[in-house]
């Protein structure tokens, strides 16, 4: 490869391009597997509940009818995978069947997550409540990193690429979201330190912020949601394959590129001058 350029046998191992995707069920989730899939990526599709990854599954392959889909774009292979990101074991055992399925890892979607119970006030909050947030949010995407990364760094071609779903709360607080802006808070420096461990791999790593995409865990928001003065009000929500396109976007570029940090939001939600 004096030219720079990959050999032939290089680009057929790169033809097909391999992703996972965490919560993979529904929401956010759902809609960027969707995305790759149209587009031709081979997806695992990975949550905790195995029922809703076949949903998804569903979709991709026309047995259901996906809003929003392209016509006419030939799906990508899926593979569903039934996993906590919160377990070590069941990380493993993900990782493992994508290795046996596809033989590579282009890129980690690290999705899964949880705000945890809404509306209660710091000094009510149980423990554990506050465990299950930071085990799913933070630990979770910690252990899919980790795999994945060991995974990009030993396969030929060498390299790929994570993207870490962060939030608005990584920047600015809800009222009563401790649990959830600590671990988005800290989802920015893992995703820093990971981008800076993965420069000599060949491994990208990158965090899109989202807010009030129109999801099941953001419908409440357009009927009223607690403003930091105390007031109840209704907030804007954007289409959520929105978020999915430019995941995709972020996912397609060379890996000799990157966007560090992208945030997608609802035009017109409080976040500027939030509170």
């Amino acid at each position: 490869m004096s030219d720079g350029q990959p050999t032939a046998a290089e680009q057929g191992k790169t033809a097909e391009r391999i992703a996972v995707v965490t919560g993979a069920g529904s929401g956010i989730g759902r809609a960027v597997a969707l995305e790759l899939l149209g587009a031709g990526w081979s997806v695992a599709l990975t949550g905790r509940r195995t029922e809703r990854l076949e949903e998804t599954a569903a979709l991709a392959t026309g047995s259901l009818a996906p809003e929003g889909t392209r016509e006419g774009t030939p799906a990508g292979a899926c593979l569903v995978v039934r996993a906590d990101v919160a377990q070590p074991d069941d990380v493993a055992a993900l990782f493992a069947a994508v290795h046996e399925r596809f033989g590579r890892l282009d890129l980690l979607f690290n999705n899964a997550g949880t705000f945890g119970p809404g509306g209660v006030a710091v000094e009510d909050l149980a423990y554990e409540a506050w465990r299950h947030v930071v085990d799913t949010n933070l630990n979770g995407a910690f252990l899919c990193a980790q795999a994945a990364y060991r995974q990009m760094k030993e396969q030929d071609p060498q390299g790929g690429r994570i993207i870490n779903n962060g939030s608005i709360s990584a920047h600015t607080p809800r009222p009563h979201s401790a649990p959830y802006t600590a671990t988005k808070h800290a989802l920015t420096g893992l995703t820093k330190a990971l981008a800076l461990d993965g420069r000599p791999y060949r491994i990208a790593v990158s965090q899109i912020d989202i807010g009030n995409a129109a999801t099941e865990m953001t419908a409440r928001m357009q009927t009223g949601a607690l403003q930091a003065n105390g007031e109840m009000a209704p907030e804007p929500v954007m289409d959520v394959t929105d978020v999915a396109r430019t995941v995709r976007h972020m996912a397609e570029l060379p890996l000799e590129a990157n966007v560090q940090f992208a945030t997608v939001l609802a035009t017109s939600m409080p976040y500027v001058g939030r509170g």
